[in-house]
């Protein structure tokens, strides 16, 4: 008699195709949040590894920073039109000027925590009561408190006294009407898992990705900030060409860029297998803003 094998790989496969099938039994109006990075681009693959040769239960929704990098826009066009999938974007400009909110200041001028406000504009305008997204436990503290079927009040705010139970992977999406969940399917992934994944199933990435040679600022901390349009230097601050590439894409202005020649997913694994730093330690800027920062985020309605 023969039996199946799993490897871990298909086990974690298999929860997330779980996971969104659940999304899509449970809930009227979901989404599914997607940047053009690599973790919405494997929730794309698992999508239609569970809803094909239908249709997505749900659009493609992407809450465009002005700041994004170029490369990753271009992807993201690229990759909604090959799926046949329907794209919602909207703009945190637009936001800006229709909630007069200010701008951020300073030399890295990040428009990640205005995100929130347009975000929350999307949810109303469709009435979404479910946005799917792309989060891992191994990313940060704060992510690693929350529940797979994360529920967020009439306001979008997250309270983690309210955190679900979860047992035997049993999700409850009951919710009242106003509020919203936040659905995380590949929570319990590691940064390595989502490469052996990509790697396994021959997903293209965005090149930036990879190694390439790119202007950069040197920050004081020494890690290395793709020179952009949207930076305020200082006639004294280092400029250099390098050879980077970047372990996550969110904006211009606060996304370092790592030092690699690696230029193939083979190249990328062996990198993360020697390093010491997490992926958003060792690029993210505003997420050193405290020690509680991301978390006061998220309570606010962020991702």
């Amino acid at each position: 008699m023969s039996t199946l094998h799993f490897d871990y790989l298909d086990r974690l496969e298999a929860e997330a195709i779980h996971i969104l099938r659940e999304v899509a039994g449970q809930f009227e109006r979901p989404a599914l949040l997607f940047s053009g990075g690599k973790d919405s681009i494997v929730l794309t693959r698992l999508a239609e590894k569970a809803f094909r040769p239908g249709r997505f239960p749900f659009p493609l929704v992407h809450v465009d920073t002005g700041h994004n990098f170029p490369e990753v826009l271009q992807f993201r066009d690229a990759l909604a039109a090959e799926l046949g999938e329907k794209l919602i974007v909207r703009s945190v400009e637009d936001t800006i000027k229709r909630q007069r909110l200010r701008e951020p200041g300073g030399k890295f001028p990040s428009r990640n925590p205005l995100q929130t406000y347009t975000l929350l504009e999307t949810i109303e305008e469709f009435q979404f009561d479910a946005c799917i997204g792309g989060a891992r436990r191994d990313e940060e503290k704060a992510r690693a408190k929350e529940r797979i079927f994360s529920v967020r009040d009439e306001f979008g705010q997250w309270d983690p006294k309210r955190q679900r139970p979860e047992l035997w992977n049993v999700y409850n999406g009951r919710i009242q009407r106003g509020e919203n969940v936040r659905v995380f399917p590949i929570s319990n992934w590691t940064e390595l898992d989502v490469w052996r994944y990509i790697q396994r199933e021959n997903i293209a990435l965005p090149s930036i990705y990879f190694g390439h040679p790119r202007t950069c600022v040197v920050l004081p901390s020494g890690q290395l900030l793709g020179l952009n349009e949207h930076l305020r230097l200082d006639a004294t601050d280092e400029i250099v060409e390098r050879q980077v590439r970047f372990r996550t894409v969110g904006d211009s202005t606060c996304t370092a860029a790592v030092e690699s020649d690696a230029a193939t997913i083979d190249d990328i694994i062996a990198d993360l297998l020697s390093a010491k730093v997490s992926e958003r330690g060792a690029t993210r800027l505003d997420d050193n803003i405290s020690e509680a920062g991301m978390e006061d985020r998220k309570r606010n309605g962020y991702f």
